[in-house]
Order: structure tokens, then C-alpha cells, then sequence
């Protein structure tokens, strides 16, 4: 029996392998979300500094990344940003090892952030749906992939309102491989060439318009690539109804957070988390989606 015929006879045991599989990679994401934007700024200082012939004789002074020359993915170590303290294998055990901890670091006891779990737990349950959705085979993992890419832009973005080149262009691309293969999604090759052409010329279209009448950029060019890649994946069918769905998650929640919190209304918004999350959505329940609309819109 193989591991696939295995998950297709159990479905629980599916499910809790794409749990705990996301609780690990969640885990991973941290750090990819935390590391990932100093590397990128470290990376353009030194390009500046080498463009304009001056020697780079400051550091970055972003927590406790101004103490490594050397900052990437695996190194250092992981460590506590307080008191540079190394993390043990077993104080890094997603969600477990924060609840014993009590949302403390070992050694000096300083808190830490509550989104670490998090963070973990909506990876875990996001790949889990994920599993449940589209059962055990070989699109299920590729579509996990494009799932931990979303959760890692989302929080790249929202932090910093940044949406690294290095994520989303090899999004686009895998995700025209995986329509090339024909791995099950329902995308023919063409679609998927079509719907990275169209989501990168829509939001291209609406960023100039935009700029033209208001004299202010309304987007990134991430934004552009994010859905050049939700294009690739899904097919340009999907591109209209996740631009609708974003465009009214941000909206609401832009209302929420002027009324909540008194936020300056002129203050910039990323808006790749609401991209992400419609995508998802379309991901999950396109066909629902659709369905609907054409019940209700179409007749």
C-alpha cells in the first residue's frame, strides 16, 4: 500500500498530517516573515553603497538583527531578540512549546509575540482545509505550497508593506508549471498564460488611472505580480471575482479600523493580505463562488 492509498482509506490521519506538516512549516514561516525584508533591505544598502562609491559604514538597526554581520534564512540560529539567548529544539515545538513557556523566553523571561502561535495554528488549519479539499495527491501538496507562499506575503506585506519579487515571481511560474502538467485544478495552459498576462495588466491599468487623475500611487508593483500569480494558478476566470472580494474586505476593514482605532483615512493600506485572502477563498470555494453568481447575477 502506498502513502497515498494509505491517506485516500483514512481520511483523520490525512488531515492531522496536513495539521502537523502546517504547524512545522508555520514555524518556518516566522522566520521567513521576521528575516526575509532585513535581508532584502541589507541586500539594496550594499547595492546603493556600491552604485554610488561610498563605503557602507552603518548598520541596520532593525531588533536584534544589527548584532550579525552575517543574517539569512539559517543564520543565526534561532534566538530570543531580548537577550540573544539560543533556542532549544524543544522551546521551538509550534504552539506546545509557547504554552509551556507561557509566552516567555527561558532565559530572561521577556514575552514573546502571540503571533508566533498563531501564526503556526492558521498555517496548520489553512493546510488542513487545503487536505480536506482536494484529498491526498500530488495537487494537494503543490497547492499547499502556493498556500504557505500566501500566508508568508500577507504578513510581509502587512509589516511592511512589501512584496518581495523573490516570493511571487516563482509563484507565477510554478504555478503555469503545475497547469502545464494538468495535475487536476481544472486549468488548461492557456488559461493560466492568459490570467498571469491579465492580473498583471488590471492592476497595472488601475495603478495608472489611478495615478493619472489623483497624482498618488494607489499600489505597488507587487500587488501586480501577486495577482499575475493568482492568474497563473487559478486561470483569468478568477481574477474579476477576486479583485471584487478584496476590494470589499479592504474596504470594510479599512472602515473598522478609522472607526476602531482612529485611523488617518489618507494613511497607505497594503493591499496584498486582502489579494491573498480572496484568492484563497477562490481557492476553497470558486466554484461555489460562481455558481452563486450565476444563479443570482445571470439567471
Amino acid at each position: 500500500m502506498t502513502i497515498i492509498d494509505l491517506l485516500s482509506a483514512n481520511q483523520p490521519f490525512l488531515l492531522t498530517a496536513a495539521l502537523v506538516l502546517g504547524l512545522l512549516v508555520g514555524s518556518f514561516l516566522n522566520v521567513v516573515v521576521y528575516r526575509l525584508p532585513i535581508m532584502l533591505q541589507r541586500e539594496w544598502k550594499q547595492q546603493c553603497s556600491e552604485l554610488l562609491k561610498v563605503e557602507n559604514q552603518s548598520t541596520l538597526h532593525i531588533n536584534s538583527s544589527v548584532k550579525y554581520k552575517v543574517f539569512n534564512l539559517q543564520n543565526p540560529a534561532s534566538h530570543c531578540r531580548n537577550c540573544n539567548h539560543k533556542i532549544k529544539p524543544w522551546e521551538n515545538v509550534p504552539v506546545i512549546s509557547y504554552l509551556a513557556l507561557r509566552g516567555r523566553c527561558s532565559d530572561c523571561k521577556s514575552r514573546i509575540s502571540l503571533r508566533y502561535p498563531l501564526v503556526e495554528l492558521a498555517n496548520g488549519l489553512l493546510s488542513a482545509l487545503v487536505a480536506f479539499t482536494f484529498g491526498p495527491n500530488l495537487l494537494t501538496l503543490a497547492l499547499l505550497f502556493f498556500t504557505w507562499a500566501l500566508v508568508t506575503l500577507t504578513l510581509i506585506d502587512f509589516d511592511h508593506q512589501l512584496l518581495p519579487d523573490s516570493i511571487t515571481i516563482p509563484l507565477l511560474w510554478f504555478g503555469i508549471g503545475i497547469n502545464a502538467f494538468d495535475l487536476g485544478l481544472g486549468v488548461s495552459l492557456h488559461d493560466a498564460v492568459i490570467g498571469a498576462i491579465a492580473g498583471y495588466l488590471v492592476l497595472w491599468s488601475f495603478y495608472w488611472v489611478f495615478k493619472v487623475i489623483t497624482g498618488k500611487e494607489g499600489m505597488g508593483y507587487g500587488d501586480f505580480k501577486l495577482l499575475a500569480a493568482m492568474g497563473a494558478w487559478m486561470g483569468w476566470q478568477t481574477l474579476l471575482p477576486i479583485i471584487v472580494l478584496s476590494s470589499l474586505v479592504g474596504a470594510v476593514f479599512g472602515i473598522v479600523m478609522v472607526l476602531a482605532i482612529q485611523r488617518d483615512i489618507s494613511a497607505p493600506m497594503p493591499f496584498g493580505p486582502y489579494l491573498t485572502g480572496a484568492g484563497f477563498i477562490m481557492l476553497i470555494w470558486g466554484p461555489q463562488i460562481s455558481s452563486f453568481y450565476l444563479r443570482s447575477f445571470v439567471g
